[in-house]
């Protein structure tokens, strides 16, 4: 949303209750929302999913193939300041705005002197100490392991070493995902939509988290779930998923949130 068109003087927006009907509803006006506008769609899914593809690539040719694991669930996490060009494509047509390619990204690049760059340095400092951990975790449990098995095989991870690290590296992570989405389901589609300061954006977040946490963390793993089975045909997936769960969180915000 433009800044002319934002609202003013909301620094405590009211949560909402919200059932698992909701869920169902916001999916369904996602997929309409991309139906409507896929070019849209299409072009900010492809953004991120280049950025997969240039991810897996370094990391390969870097021969640290053992980390595609840990960076690969990291990386959706910076999948919702991509989606804010989808909640702007959403919020348009709730209006009954037209769209236009320049108004789109002329709102997104707007953004820059507003709160979304303040929530973006949260994400990537949440997803480098996530890498970091990755790190730590890995040698923990394989540092003594030698490197060339990991490059060259995946037998080192059916260990009783390299199990443990897997599981204790998944609910870290676990951990690390449940956090981050409780404090950005909400405030990137809100920041881009109200003239609020990103605290305020994150602990709003975090409240409708609260207040409904069953479905909204039903929520959060319906996405991983989604993003993970996206991932596997290369990134493919991620063409529609990505779009569709854009779409659907701009929804959900705006029936989360009075």
């Amino acid at each position: 949303m433009t800044q002319d068109n934002a609202a003013q003087g909301d620094p405590t927006p009211e949560v909402r209750s919200i059932g698992f009907a909701d869920l169902a509803d916001v999916l369904r006006a996602g997929w309409s929302d991309f139906r409507t506008a896929p070019a849209y769609g299409l072009f900010f899914a492809s953004v991120f999913v280049a950025g997969g593809w240039m991810m897996f690539y370094a990391l390969t040719r870097a021969g640290m193939t053992w980390l595609t694991l840990p960076a690969s669930a990291g990386f959706p996490i910076l999948g919702p300041f991509i989606a804010c060009g989808l909640y702007e494509v959403s919020r348009r047509i709730e209006a009954g705005l037209p769209l236009s390619w320049g108004a789109i990204l002329g709102v997104i690049w707007a953004e820059k002197n507003r709160q979304i760059p303040s929530m973006a340095v949260v994400v990537v400092v949440f997803f480098l100490f996530w890498n970091f951990l990755g790190h730590m975790i890995f040698a923990l449990f394989l540092g003594l392991s030698a490197m060339t098995n990991i490059s060259s095989s995946l037998d080192v991870f059916l260990t009783a070493n390299g199990l443990m690290m897997l599981a204790v590296g998944t609910a870290v992570g676990a951990v690390f995902a449940t956090v981050l989405f409780s404090i950005t389901v909400i405030s990137l589609p809100m920041l881009l939509d109200r003239e609020v300061d990103f605290v305020t954006a994150m602990i709003t977040s975090f409240a409708t988290v609260r207040e409904n946490p069953v479905v909204m963390l039903t929520w959060g793993l319906t996405i991983a779930v989604l993003t993970f089975l996206a991932m596997l045909p290369g990134f493919l997936g991620l063409f529609v998923v990505l779009p569709v769960l854009g779409h659907a969180s701009w929804h959900l915000y705006r029936r989360a949130i009075d």
